[in-house]
C-alpha cells in the first residue's frame, strides 16, 4: 500500500500545482498577449486623424462617448469599465499595455466599427460617426498606452510627439529633406 499512497500523494500535489498555476494566471482572464488578425483591406489604410492622440479636447469628447454621456445608445464603459478594467466577462482590458501595443490604429478602428466575431463586442458604426470612433479610441488608448501614439510608418506605438519624426541618429544628407509633421500637431489647425 505504500506505493499506492505515494502515487496518490503525487497526483494530489500535481493537481494542486496545476490549480494554483491556473488561478495565478487568471488576472483578467485574457492569458498571454495574442496579436489580433490584421485589418481587412477596407480598413487597412484608416488611421487616427492628425492631432487626436493625447489631445485633451479630443480625449474629453472620447470620454463622453465611452461613458455614454454623449450618446445614450453607446456606453463602452458598461462592458470595459470606466477605467478600462472590464466589468463584463470577455471584454478587452484596455489597461494591459503589452496586449494593446499589438493593435494598430487601423485594427482598433475596424474592431470598434464592425464588432468582433465570436464575442459580445457589437459593431458601432451604425451608432457612431468615423470621427466619434476615432475620439473614443483616442480615449481608450489612455488606459494602457497613455503618452503614446501609433506611428503608421513604423507600425508600432511610440512616445507621443515622435510619430513620423526622423530617427535621432539619422545620418545627415546633402539633399534637403521634407519636413514631416511632428506627432500629429499639424492636425490641430484643421480642426
Amino acid at each position: 500500500m505504500n506505493e499506492y499512497q505515494n502515487v496518490k500523494s503525487l497526483l494530489v500535489i500535481g493537481v494542486a500545482v496545476i490549480g494554483l498555476s491556473i488561478s495565478a494566471c487568471g488576472g483578467g482572464g485574457e492569458g498571454p498577449p495574442k496579436p489580433p488578425p490584421p485589418a481587412p483591406p477596407e480598413y487597412a489604410d484608416k488611421h487616427m486623424p492628425a492631432g487626436y492622440w493625447n489631445n485633451p479636447e479630443i480625449l474629453e469628447e472620447g470620454k463622453a462617448i465611452f461613458t455614454g454621456q454623449q450618446n445614450i445608445d453607446v456606453n463602452c464603459a458598461s462592458c470595459h469599465g470606466k477605467d478600462g478594467k472590464p466589468v463584463k466577462a470577455g471584454a478587452r482590458d484596455f489597461r494591459r499595455t503589452e496586449q494593446m501595443k499589438l493593435y494598430s490604429d487601423a485594427v482598433w478602428f475596424w474592431r470598434v466599427s464592425e464588432g468582433v466575431s465570436g464575442t459580445k463586442m457589437k459593431a458601432w458604426k451604425s451608432k457612431l460617426s468615423e470621427d466619434a470612433i476615432w475620439k473614443v479610441i483616442a480615449f481608450e488608448a489612455t488606459f494602457g498606452l497613455n503618452g503614446m501614439e501609433y506611428d503608421v510608418a513604423k507600425s508600432q506605438w511610440v512616445p507621443a510627439g515622435t510619430a513620423g519624426a526622423a530617427p535621432a541618429a539619422a545620418p545627415a544628407s546633402d539633399a534637403p529633406a521634407a519636413e514631416a509633421p511632428a506627432g500629429g500637431e499639424a492636425g490641430k489647425a484643421a480642426e
